[in-house]
């Protein structure tokens, strides 16, 4: 379903308040310090009276049918509260993977548990030397007499200590392919890694000759991979102008309100322009983030292109107005007590997840020829 602007915006406000209410920052301190790392009641809420989990899930499979764009508004209302939730793991990774994949059983045994909230899902992909491309993969699926079997470790998996449903990028006889594996599965075990932002939890996966569902065909995973990782990354991009955009907000009233030499601090030339390259860098990234995501909704042949292009500029633009927004406020903006530094955090973490800019930068690259 093709969302209008009227739509777009009118789910804005609805999320926006949701998330208002639901998500202030004494919640994300909480949470951050939570072992799970997000509240299951919140969670039911978007699902069951909201519908955001099934936003982009076809009707037939239990969601609301709606585009892609009307994802992206999903993804930069949370980045602007830093939202923690499996909600990127479910959505942005798993859901993407399942909906490119043209295994139709596995599309309607899990994608109506994604829809209502029910489950909670991840994408299991890189490993221990990194790497977001199929050549990073080594985890191995050897076929039984009652299906595969997985051996091998994966790290930095959003939230897969919490998953319901982990989907898991290995290789086969036949080459890269894409399993689901339950949450109680045998040979399964998940632990929290210590990472750089707290709102997001990312986890170590061991799988030690675990029971899997092979996804699609055997071999035939590389692209549906490649594709969802891009999608994903468009997703980081929406939330990265959230967080850009309540950055430049909350800097802009801190200059208007901060006064030095008897006057505010906004009133000083270099403050000036450095607020005036973060509107620039948040008008921007709009611009990367909204067409990359438009891209995917109608479906557009650039699409790998404009999604790259967006992961690229918006998660670097996102470090960059973070930081000038904690040297804008000074010494309180290196202050645990001050929230600036979670959003700092956030955009190291997103610059870096799915691959870095410079690695998107050589998909475009490719993408155009040079």
């Amino acid at each position: 379903m093709t969302s209008t602007q009227e739509e777009l915006e009118e789910l804005r406000e609805t999320v926006g308040r949701f998330l208002e209410r639901r998500a202030d920052e004494a919640s994300v301190r909480r949470l951050m310090e939570d072992e799970a790392g997000y509240d299951p009641a919140v969670w039911s809420q978007m699902g069951e009276q909201l519908g955001l989990q099934g936003l982009a899930i076809p009707e037939e499979l239990g969601g609301s049918g709606f585009d892609y764009e009307a994802l992206r508004v999903v993804f930069e209302e949370m980045g602007k509260v830093l939202l923690p939730s499996p909600f990127f793991a479910t959505v942005g990774l798993a859901a993407n993977a399942l909906l490119l994949s043209d295994d139709d059983e596995a599309r309607k045994q899990y994608l109506p548990g994604i829809a209502s909230g029910e489950t909670v899902a991840t994408l299991a992909f890189s490993e221990e030397r990194g790497g977001w491309t199929a050549d990073a993969v080594s985890c191995q699926a050897a076929p039984g007499d009652e299906g595969w079997a997985l051996t091998g470790a994966k790290r930095f998996v959003p939230d897969a200590h919490v998953a319901d449903l982990v989907l898991v990028a290995a290789r086969t006889p036949g080459g890269l392919s894409l399993f689901a594996v339950e949450k109680d599965a045998p040979g399964l075990r998940t632990e929290v890694e210590l990472s750089l932002d707290l709102t997001r939890k990312l986890a170590r996966v061991h799988l030690d000759a675990t029971p899997a569902r092979l996804i699609g065909r055997e071999g035939g995973a590389a692209d549906l991979l490649h594709q969802t990782l891009l999608r994903a990354g468009v997703a980081l991009a929406a939330e990265s102008v959230g967080g850009m955009q309540h950055m430049l907000d909350a800097t802009l009233r801190y200059s208007k309100e901060r006064i030095q030499f008897g006057r505010p601090i906004g009133s000083f030339q270099v403050i000036k322009h450095k607020l005036a390259d973060m509107l620039v860098a948040v008008e921007s990234a709009k611009s990367a983030a909204y067409d990359a995501a438009r891209a995917i909704a109608t479906r557009r042949d650039d699409e790998a292109l404009s999604a790259s292009v967006a992961k690229a500029f918006c998660t670097d633009a996102y470090f960059k107005v973070s930081a000038d927004s904690v040297q804008i406020h000074g010494g309180i903006g290196f202050t645990w007590e001050h929230p600036a530094h979670l959003y700092f955090k956030r955009a190291k973490s997103s610059q870096l997840l799915l691959g870095s800019p410079s690695y998107h930068r050589d998909l475009v690259g490719q993408a155009i020829g040079v």
